[in-house]
């Protein structure tokens, strides 16, 4: 059994010291051990509102509030399309990860949405 803490990130328990930082050989993470609580209380702690200040969660349904131009796209996505089954995407400027029927995968920005 190894003395370090498992990998916060995979809970591989295979976990070697690299100068002051642990290092996981299976998804190839490095933290600081000293750090470890405070990063898992900032992932718990994301929160995504839509325009109205309702929090959304991943596997919500959305629908767009105003005609969003897509790059690339003859046409934009109308206002009143339905997204169902969004993913919360925590890094970038579009924090919300969909398909949407015609257009394919792509992100939104939650003050375009509401929850459905």
């Amino acid at each position: 059994m190894s003395e370090f803490p498992p990998c916060p990130k995979c809970q591989s328990e295979y976990v070697y010291p690299s100068g002051d930082l642990l290092t996981c050989p299976e998804c190839f993470h490095e933290w600081n051990p000293k750090d470890a609580p405070s990063e898992t209380a900032q992932e718990g702690s994301l929160k995504v509102l839509d325009a109205n200040g309702t929090e959304l969660q991943n596997g919500d349904s959305v629908i767009v509030i105003k005609n969003l131009p897509v790059k690339g796209a003859p046409k934009p996505i109308k206002a009143g399309t339905k997204v169902k089954n969004i993913r919360i995407n925590a890094g970038g400027d579009h924090n919300i990860d969909c398909k949407i029927e015609g257009f394919g995968s792509m992100g939104l920005k939650s003050e375009f949405v509401r929850k459905a």
